[in-house]
């Protein structure tokens, strides 16, 4: 069969090729030179022979495996070849010339006119584009602004529907309110008939503090209860006779009806509190007098409540109540007791100048009655007084602060600074620094305890090395209750602090200034004490058998790095006669005070 086929092949070709490549070749020719008037466009040239070139050995393929016809399927191979060698020949001369715009443009004038017109045409199709796709943009800007305007009107109804229900809540708000104001304006009417008649009842009883005090005088001058009591001043009277008499059952009920009276003085409530203390302990009286203080506006009743609580507590209640109520004197000797030798037992410094200051308020409310109105018993407010005048003559002028502050004792030896510290006060710790800031060192404890505080005893005393210089020394301590005082800054001068230190040494030991024929030196006045230390010395006049004071004995300039060495080459003597009996000695001091004229008997 494929015999066959091979040898029918060259009559059908030549068939073909008669039939068909008149009018295929044209084809192909046409196109190729179209394809090569299109080139600026795009390659279609290359285009054509290579889709034909794919063409053909397709349908050659498909004739040798007979899958169509070769009679049918000729005509379209040869169009196909044709249409690539043409296409591809074209192709081929442009590339060869690089002519961009095609082998004909640049033969034929009119065509490369044409691809002008053809660009313009390109130019004007790309504008047109490029507003077709602004007007694309702006009707997707247009929906979106649509849509937002869609949410916003959904947000609208939401909020007027939202609105709405606020606007019936308010409504019935608004009743509720309505409401509650007509109930409130009956309370504030019968509070107000309450209050004319209680306003009334006081009228009748005269009940200020000073009628009430001068109807208490009256009846302590009398005597004896009152058999049916109505004012404040009977009731107190009476609380007081049946305190005195040991009915305290009467006496309480007696103070519970001058309460009722909500009488602002202060006597008879600590009164009452102390008899409550005594009955009940601390906490009932605490618990009686939180209730009267619940009910009562008289601030005397609050404050006598804050004393019944305990300690730490107590003291910062009545703190808080003095900075409420900074004008009510009373506070101040009741403040003045949480720091005193009674309640403490032994105090701080800090403690006594607490006292000392409340104490020192309270009686400057003195003047002008300035406390009468705070006492019904006027025999309390005497007592008061009394007692903070001879405790503030006790503690003395504790509130100078000059005079309690700590002072520092330099002591200088061959090796260095030994500074030791006094304080006003016992203290449980001390600490120092150099200059006026920075950390501070603790001096540490010593191996016994200070009788005054039962703790160990802090060492009062430090070391600094002889190079140190001009400075100051910070010292800070804490108390016998562990609060720290200070720091105190404290100047500190080497050479005054040498100069003076030896010149106490000198005045404290004078008697040894001279030493007449010592060991055993017969004729020999030795001065060796002056020498070792003439740090502190600035003359020293002398004379012999009287006090003319006529001769000097001239000393070795002061070595500050070893102050108490005496020179090799210095004799600390000097040789007298047999008839030197007394030797005068007067000595100047680097500060310029002069000794008393010192005599000394030879034995």
């Amino acid at each position: 069969m494929t015999g066959d086929i091979g040898a029918a092949a060259p009559s059908l070709i030549r068939a073909s090729l008669s039939r068909t490549g008149k009018w295929a070749g044209s084809v192909a020719f046409i196109g190729g030179a179209a394809s090569d008037i299109l080139n600026p466009l795009a390659p279609f040239a290359a285009y054509i022979a290579l889709v034909a070139s794919v063409a053909a050995a397709i349908i050659a393929i498909a004739i040798v495996l007979r899958l169509v016809l070769a009679a049918k399927a000729l005509p379209a191979l040869i169009f196909a070849t044709s249409a690539a060698a043409v296409a591809g020949g074209v192709y081929g001369l442009q590339q060869q010339t690089n002519s961009q715009n095609g082998v004909i443009a640049g033969l034929v004038p009119a065509i490369a006119q044409l691809q002008q017109q053809m660009g313009i045409v390109s130019a004007r199709v790309a504008r047109i584009e490029q507003t077709v796709t602004e007007t694309k943009l702006a009707v997707d800007q247009v929906k979106q602004s649509t849509d937002a305007v869609a949410k916003k009107t959904e947000e609208i109804a939401s909020t007027q529907q939202q609105q709405a229900e606020q606007g019936a809540q308010t409504q019935k708000s608004v009743e509720a309110v309505k409401q509650t104001t007509e109930t409130l304006a009956a309370g504030q009417q019968k509070q107000a008939e309450q209050a004319d008649k209680l306003q009334a009842t006081t009228e009748q009883i005269a009940a200020s503090i000073d009628t009430i005090a001068k109807g208490f005088a009256a009846l302590a001058a009398q005597g004896g209860t009152i058999a049916e009591p109505k004012r404040p001043d009977e009731f107190y009277h009476n609380a007081r006779v049946y305190e005195l008499s040991g009915d305290m059952l009467n006496a309480r009920r007696s103070y519970l009806a001058v309460a009722g009276f909500d009488v602002d003085a202060v006597d008879p409530y600590t009164r009452f509190a102390t008899l409550l203390r005594v009955q009940d302990g601390k906490a009932g009286a605490r618990e009686v007098f939180g209730a009267l203080a619940d009910k009562a506006k008289a601030l005397s009743i609050k404050l006598v409540h804050i004393l019944q609580f305990d300690d730490a507590q107590r003291l910062d209640k009545l703190n808080a109540f003095i900075a409420a109520n900074p004008d009510f004197a009373p506070a101040y000797y009741l403040l003045a007791q949480e720091f005193s030798e009674d309640r403490l037992g032994v105090q701080s410094l800090s403690d006594k100048r607490s006292e000392a200051e409340a104490l020192t308020k309270f009686v400057s409310y003195e003047k002008e009655g300035g406390l009468l109105k705070y006492f019904v018993d006027q025999t309390q407010l005497a007592d008061w007084l009394d007692r903070s005048r001879t405790r503030l003559t006790a503690l003395g002028d504790v509130l100078d602060p000059a005079r309690f502050a700590p002072t520092l004792t330099p002591m200088r030896s061959n090796a260095g600074w030994t500074i030791s510290i006094s304080l006003p006060e016992a203290a449980t710790g001390i600490s120092w620094r150099m200059g006026v800031s920075g950390p501070f060192t603790d001096t540490g404890l010593m191996a016994m305890n200070d009788q005054r505080t039962g703790k160990p005893m802090p060492n009062p005393s430090f070391e600094l090395p002889d190079s140190t210089t001009a400075t100051t020394i910070g010292v800070k301590y804490l108390d016998l209750r562990g609060r720290e005082t200070g720091p105190f800054d404290i100047s500190f001068d080497p050479d005054a602090a040498l100069q003076q230190g030896n010149k106490q040494i000198l005045d404290q030991f004078w008697t040894s200034w001279i030493a007449f024929d010592a060991s055993g030196n017969h004729g020999l006045v030795y001065f060796s004490q002056m020498l070792s230390f003439r740090c502190g010395i600035k003359e020293v006049r002398y004379s012999l058998n009287g006090t003319a004071l006529d001769k000097e004995i001239k000393l070795p300039p002061c070595d500050k790095k070893d102050p108490y060495a005496i020179p090799y080459d210095y004799q600390p003597y000097f040789k007298v006669a047999d008839n030197v009996t007394s030797m005068a000695v007067q000595v100047t001091y680097t500060d310029g005070t002069k000794s008393p004229v010192r005599e000394y008997k030879r034995q």
